[in-house]
This record gives C-alpha cells, sequence and structure tokens, in this order.
C-alpha cells in the first residue's frame, strides 16, 4: 500500500511538470501574438505589457526549474523518466528564451510605433503565427511523446527560414532606394531575425523529443 502511494505521488509530481510546461508554452504563445499585435495596430500599450509579462515567463521557468530538481533528488528516477525531467530542464530554458525574444520585439515596436509606418506588415504576420504554431505543436510532442509530430516541427522550421530571408531581401531593396527607411528596415529586420530564434527555440524542443522518444539525436541533420 505504501508502495501504491509513492508511486501515484511520484506520477502526480510529473503530471504537474507536463501541465506547467503546457501552461508556460501556452503563455509564451500568448507573448508572440501581443508582440506581433501590438506591431501591426501600432498598440504601444500592448508593447509595453507585453514587456513587463516577460517577468512572470521567468518565474515560471524558476518555479518548474525547482520542482524538476527536487522530484529528481527525492525520486532518483530512471531510464524514460529520467530523460523526460532532464529535457523538461532544458525545454523550460528554451520557453524562457521565446519570451526574451518577444520581449525584444515590444521594445522595438515602441520605436517603430513613434516613426511612419514603413509598410504594410504581411510576412511577419505569417511568420509569427507559424513561429507560435511550431512552439505548441513542439509542446504537445513533448507531452504527449509524439516523435513524429516532433520531426514534423523540426521541417516547419525550413518555412520560417525562408520568410525570415525574403523580409530582409525586401528591407535592403527599401533601404537602397530610400536612406530615410534605414533606421526604421533595421527596426524591422531585426524583429524578424528575433522571430526567427523562436522558431529555432521550438525546433530545439522538438529535437529534445525526439531524442527522448527514440533515443535519437538529430541536431544539425534535418533539412
Amino acid at each position: 500500500m505504501e508502495r501504491e502511494h509513492i508511486i501515484r505521488q511520484y506520477d502526480l509530481e510529473l503530471n504537474e511538470i507536463r501541465e506547467k510546461l503546457l501552461e508556460m508554452g501556452g503563455k509564451v504563445e500568448v507573448m508572440i501574438a501581443n508582440a506581433m499585435k501590438s506591431l501591426v495596430e501600432r498598440d504601444s500599450a500592448l508593447a509595453e505589457e507585453t514587456i513587463a509579462f516577460d517577468h512572470h515567463i521567468n518565474h515560471m521557468e524558476v518555479e518548474i526549474d525547482e520542482k524538476c530538481l527536487q522530484v529528481l533528488a527525492r525520486r532518483q528516477p530512471t531510464a524514460r523518466d529520467l530523460r523526460f525531467l532532464t529535457l523538461a530542464l532544458k525545454i523550460v530554458t528554451d520557453l524562457e528564451r521565446i519570451g526574451d525574444q518577444c520581449r525584444n520585439i515590444a521594445k522595438r515596436v515602441l520605436e517603430l510605433n513613434t516613426e511612419p509606418p514603413l509598410k504594410p506588415y504581411i510576412d511577419l504576420p505569417r511568420m509569427s503565427a507559424a513561429a507560435a504554431t511550431m512552439v505548441r505543436e513542439a509542446l504537445d510532442a513533448f507531452v504527449k511523446g509524439d516523435a513524429e509530430l516532433a520531426l514534423k516541427v523540426c521541417k516547419d522550421d525550413a518555412f520560417v527560414d525562408a520568410l525570415n530571408d525574403q523580409i530582409q531581401r525586401e528591407l535592403l531593396v527599401f533601404m537602397m532606394t530610400d536612406p530615410s527607411s534605414i533606421s526604421r528596415a533595421i527596426k524591422v529586420n531585426y524583429i524578424s531575425k528575433c522571430l526567427e530564434r523562436v522558431a529555432d527555440h521550438a525546433t530545439n524542443v522538438a529535437e529534445m523529443v525526439i531524442f527522448m522518444v527514440k533515443g535519437k539525436d538529430i541536431r544539425h541533420t534535418v533539412a
């Protein structure tokens, strides 16, 4: 009976970590959406909220880290559970860094909102939506142990990279034809690079899921 209670409690602790990771991922998705909305709608108040919200993401990182370390110390897990916990510690770092990228985007938005719009934003919202989907699917793959979904996330990174390249080419043309646009173009380019990094962090999570499920490291191998 005592052993059954310990096992049940252990399962509850692992499930709590899964739920906290999903909660953190959901909050990060909101940050991505709000950062982009603040740009497209020129909403400086929302940009300020996004910057301030990064504090909550940092707090969740510490909370999940502590929970993982407590379980590692008390339960001394082995095999799959050990991989789950050690990867959770890495994944939470990627989520925190996604929050940092959203904060950085919002800071550039505040600067851009004081100047005339450079151009209608079309590809950046597409890039943002794709990156947010990658984050959500990477976390779903982690919680479900779904290597196929994780592999899809890795492959989807190419779409975000292609949009980033396209945006950079367009901005270069703007800067060459209109020198007065250079400052704004540099800031928009910075936002594009931040979104590209968000997708990279989602890819990191997906690659770790594949390692957790299959014991195979595919970093630097997915085209």
